[in-house]
């Protein structure tokens, strides 16, 4: 049996999303050194970059067999087929996903010890194809205490041609023991022009104002981009735009109206739009320009001129503390309705 034989045929490959543009010169810089890859990769940046895709592609690379000369995967070989079905069995993503005996994908808070001691058993295990193994895991920091202690043996000592490579969107999260480990990567972030192109190529409409509210990221300027969540943004900025009508209560109905199982994800958007909206008033108030949400400029230069610099400040502290609790449990409607009760007290 030859490896044609063996490669996936079926079903039809899934679309590789390849280096985005800005990642290409980045991506030929580390693999012209790919003798020499480090045997625990930190890739960091901001969210909605591509730091996973740029992931995806270094370990394509690795498990190639037969690179290009600039150390490029191929794409036409066998490991690079598999890796494009999603069937590589050297390649193994970790993430804050859990699956069932019948294959399906939850969503779950943290990344922890089981996700990591099944990617420390996986890498016992001798390759498959004879090349190396790589392993993903994205993002790090959701990663729990007991689940980056796992992993330390494994980033210190890892079993020869295994390779791990952590996709961080806030490395700083990361124990400084597992920091230490790695060596690190700044993942490349487009300019303004080079991450509309690619937007206009992605037939994202708005797409000046949908990148500002994504702080420049693309990738998550196209997922704003989504109909429902423009619709919801526009309710909760034009709220916020009028603090002498804002009726917290209301506003908190909102959050009810959603599917129970979605709720968090709402209240989530919601202190996001908050902190945006706190941003911009702060910038304002600093003889600055509004940076996200740049179609509410004239209410935000209005607002700025009202508030004190400090309430401001100690408002926006409440809010980082609350968006890093959303993972718990909590009464999501009780603490939208909070949230926007402290905001009005800003402007009394």
């Amino acid at each position: 049996m030859t490896d044609e034989d063996i490669a996936p045929e079926a079903p039809a490959p899934r679309v590789w999303p390849g280096l985005l543009p800005w990642q290409r010169d980045a991506a030929l810089t580390a693999l012209a050194g790919r003798a020499r890859w480090p045997h625990a990769l930190l890739l960091a940046g901001p969210a909605g970059i591509g730091k996973r895709t740029l992931a995806l592609e270094f370990a394509r690379a690795l498990l190639c067999e037969a690179p290009r000369a600039e150390g490029l995967a191929c794409g036409q070989c066998p490991g690079c087929r598999y890796v494009v079905a999603g069937q590589h069995p050297d390649l193994r993503i970790v993430e804050p996903v859990d699956i069932d005996d019948d294959g399906t994908a939850t969503p779950v808070p943290w990344i922890t010890v089981g996700h990591v001691r099944g990617l420390i058993e996986w890498a016992q295990l001798t390759s498959h194809r004879r090349m190396a193994k790589v392993a993903v895991i994205a993002p790090a920091e959701l990663m729990n205490a007991a689940a980056a202690n796992a992993l330390l043996k494994t980033l210190e000592e890892p079993p020869s041609g295994t390779f791990v490579i952590l996709v961080a969107h806030q490395p700083g999260r990361l124990p400084a023991t597992v920091r230490s480990r790695c060596r690190w990567m700044a993942a490349p972030a487009p300019d303004e022009a080079a991450a509309l192109a690619w937007l206009a190529e992605q037939g994202v409409d708005n797409a000046a104002s949908l990148l500002a509210q994504a702080g420049g990221a693309p990738l998550a300027a196209r997922t704003l981009a989504e109909p429902g969540y423009q619709a919801e943004r526009t309710a909760w900025l034009d709220a916020l735009a009028s603090p002498r009508t804002l009726a917290p209560v209301e506003m908190g109905a909102r959050i009810d109206a959603a599917p129970r199982e979605t709720r968090k994800d709402r209240l989530a958007a919601a202190i996001d739009w908050l902190l945006d909206w706190c941003g911009d008033l702060g910038a304002v108030q600093a003889g600055g320009a509004v940076r996200r949400n740049g179609d509410y400029a004239a209410a935000l230069t209005a607002l700025g001129k009202a508030v004190a610099p400090v309430r401001l400040f100690r408002y926006h502290r409440s809010l980082l503390r609350q968006r890093a609790q959303i993972a718990h449990p909590l009464q999501p409607r009780l603490v939208a309705e909070a949230l926007l009760f402290d905001y009005l007290e800003l402007f009394r």
